[in-house]
């Protein structure tokens, strides 16, 4: 009986898929207006009307809504919206003439700028490091995720400090194998930086999925930023998207973590924190030198929590 009833069911999902199917085509084929001109183009018998039924569905003329409000059925029309830079892009690559590169002189101009701020184009760690964080910054920090911060369900300021480190040492680690495994290996960035379900570093509960805002919007602008430095690596190399992101840290996050600054930065901070009243603090906070060394190697092992109440006394500022 299980399997006889199992059999109906697919058969009666079948006959409504054949049943729908043979409606749209019926409602895109009468809202069809005679095209006798048409007629020399597609070979038509010496008997046609003029009128050129359809047999697949790319998208349907717009004279479908004015039939299905002749039935009684008023469907509002969407909006066309902006195209994706991805698909622009793939658009753009039938045209004949020749693409300009996104960055023509970076190779030449960029070592002496990031020489200027400390950074060594030609040391190829320190590049990779500071791209990284460009990457995160461009990618995941700027952006939608200021609007999910802010609602009450969004992640708190030592969540994203936690999670921008773990998200670091993914995309220091996928530009490292883009060099030898081209751009698709960006991919692994992406698929934890947009990953809604994953828990946040620093042993957060935070995830995206419960979070409200625009998280939507937030999947996309990862998923679009780091498209376009996939799309830089294969338009001028590996090295010129590495520049392009350096350039973005240098200007945005100076003194983040995996910059040449962030010594520097954190000793600074071991400093106020030493002449700080620390009895309402985090008790991991009690031990200075192994604060100093986790905030050096990996902030996010000291935790969310520390790492909010470390940012509450705008410690890293």
């Amino acid at each position: 009986m299980k399997d006889a009833a199992f059999r109906l069911n697919l058969s009666m999902i079948a006959a409504r898929e054949a049943v729908a199917e043979r409606l749209a085509y019926h409602l895109v084929n009468e809202a069809q207006s005679e095209e006798p001109e048409m007629c020399e183009e597609f070979e038509c018998p010496e008997d046609c009307t003029g009128r050129h039924d359809s047999s697949h569905i790319d998208c349907g003329p717009d004279a479908i809504y004015e039939d299905l409000a002749r039935h009684g059925i008023t469907v509002e029309q969407p909006d066309p919206g902006p195209l994706s830079p991805r698909l622009t892009a793939l658009l753009g690559k039938g045209e004949t003439e020749e693409k300009r590169p996104p960055f023509p002189d970076i190779e030449e101009q960029a070592p002496s700028v990031l020489a200027h701020f400390g950074v060594d184009a030609n040391d190829t760690d320190v590049l990779v490091s500071t791209a990284a964080v460009g990457l995160v910054v461009d990618a995941w920090r700027e952006g939608p995720l200021d609007e999910i911060h802010s609602t009450d369900t969004g992640p708190s300021d030592g969540e994203i400090f936690a999670q921008s480190v773990d998200l670091y040492r993914r995309a220091r680690a996928a530009l490292v194998a883009a060099r030898e495994n081209g751009p698709e290996a960006l991919h692994a960035f992406v698929a934890v930086a947009s990953d809604v379900d994953l828990p946040w570093a620093g042993n957060s509960p935070f995830t995206l999925r419960a979070a409200s805002g625009p998280v939507t919007e937030f999947v996309q602008h990862i998923d679009n930023r780091v498209w376009f430095t996939a799309e830089v690596m294969r338009e001028q190399g590996w090295r010129a998207a590495l520049l392009h992101r350096a350039f973005s840290a240098l200007a945005k996050a100076p003194t983040h973590f995996g910059m040449p600054e962030w010594p520097a930065t954190v000793a600074s901070a071991m400093a106020r924190l030493a002449e700080l009243d620390r009895s309402d603090a985090p008790k991991a906070l009690a031990y200075l030198a192994a604060v100093e060394s986790a905030l050096l190697e990996a902030p996010d092992r000291l935790g969310a929590d520390v790492l909010h109440w470390i940012s509450l006394q705008a410690l890293l500022d």
